[in-house]
């Protein structure tokens, strides 16, 4: 019979698009001793989570919960609560990440429309509008932060034009919350989704989803039941409100973890955190092209948290990034879809925000390079 010998995983530096470096208190917390998901002690952590995730969200809203699951396990926790057969949807489309939103909207029966923006560029609320004049729908999605591009789409005044067609505003932040300016209230975000890997520096495992009060009133006026039973929000509100009613077994590491990582936003505080990731953001794009490498997104639009790298003519994709692997350690990730091979995607986000991951990532570059 086979053996196998002890779990010995390298520590990488990791700055791809997630997941993201993580903090030794996280981890630690992850090594706390189980819970049953309806002890006492195990429904009060759940509350501090609830609490924490509404500061870093920034937001009052009751119905803030994390999904237990991916980001992907958000988007389709949000799109299989807000859509049923006949309902309409339009999505915002700049990378990888609107066209999933689109084939899951479809796949709940949605009509789709489509604002379709080139790869690494960004939908307007004028174009928003426009859009709205000729297809009405029930919600509006958008891609604050898209990964596969490192755009940024600014949120401010999209809720008001989609307010003002009767629409509800579903916002993906899987690599904005807790890296970025994110403000679900002042905005009037009615819906979002996001992942625990990235800028909150925790292993992939949960999605915090906060709902509004009309995106909770659009639930519970369905005519049909939510077509996913595990992802059904008006099921997980009774675990996560006050009755505390069982659905699923929590997965109780995953929420120590949660906590953990949310406690080290608070603690270093929004402003701060939104600093830290501009000014090192800033660092690496100055570098970047002083290595005279060509940044995909326009500055206006470039996200600090995730960088976007046309790749040199010439240059081969894998060798150069299996070489910042077995060479440095360091884990940067290609492009996908219409960037596959054509871009690197350099992520600092988090723990893995530091001016060090900066230069190391810079030096390696440069020495494989031979710039």
């Amino acid at each position: 019979m086979k053996t196998y010998s002890d779990l010995n995983t390298p520590e990488r530096i990791l700055l791809g698009p997630g997941p993201s470096m993580v903090s030794s208190r996280v981890l630690r917390a992850m090594a706390h001793p189980l819970l049953g998901h309806l002890d006492p002690k195990f429904i009060e952590l759940m509350k501090e989570v609830q609490d924490l995730m509404r500061y870093t969200f920034q937001t009052t809203n009751e119905m803030t919960l994390p999904v237990s699951g991916t980001g992907s396990a958000g988007m389709e926790s949000t799109v299989a609560n807000l859509l049923e057969p006949g309902d309409s949807i339009l999505i915002a489309v700049n990378g990888y990440f609107g066209e999933r939103l689109v084939d899951m909207a479809g796949r709940y029966g949605a009509t789709v429309y489509r604002l379709d923006k080139p790869w690494g560029e960004v939908a307007t609320p004028e174009e928003v509008d426009a859009a709205l004049k000729v297809h009405p729908v029930k919600v509006v999605a958008i891609v604050h932060a898209e990964t596969s591009t490192g755009a940024m789409t600014p949120l401010e005044g999209m809720a008001e034009v989609a307010h003002k067609y009767g629409a509800l505003l579903l916002v993906d932040c899987v690599t904005s919350l807790g890296g970025i300016p994110l403000k679900i209230d002042d905005w009037g975000i009615d819906i979002a989704y996001s992942g625990t890997q990235k800028c909150l520096s925790c292993p992939p495992g949960l999605s915090p989803v906060t709902v509004g009060p009309k995106a909770r009133e659009a639930f519970h006026n369905r005519k049909t039941k939510v077509a996913n039973w595990y992802l059904d929000l008006t099921m997980l509100e009774h675990y996560w409100g006050d009755d505390r009613t069982y659905h699923h077994t929590a997965p109780i590491s995953m929420n120590f973890a949660l906590r953990e990582s949310l406690r080290l936003v608070q603690e270093e505080g929004l402003e701060a955190r939104y600093q830290r990731h501009l000014e090192n953001g800033k660092l690496l794009w100055d570098g970047l092209e002083e290595l005279d490498l060509r940044l995909i997104v326009p500055v206006k639009h470039r996200l600090p948290t995730l960088t976007t790298v046309a790749i040199p003519e010439g240059v081969i994709d894998a060798e150069i990034r299996g070489r910042l692997l077995n060479d440095y350690n360091i884990e940067v990730a290609g492009g996908l879809g219409a960037f596959k091979g054509k871009a690197w995607r350099i992520g600092l986000m988090g723990h893995g925000s530091t001016i060090r991951n900066v230069d190391l990532v810079l030096a390696a570059l440069r020495e494989i390079l031979g710039r």
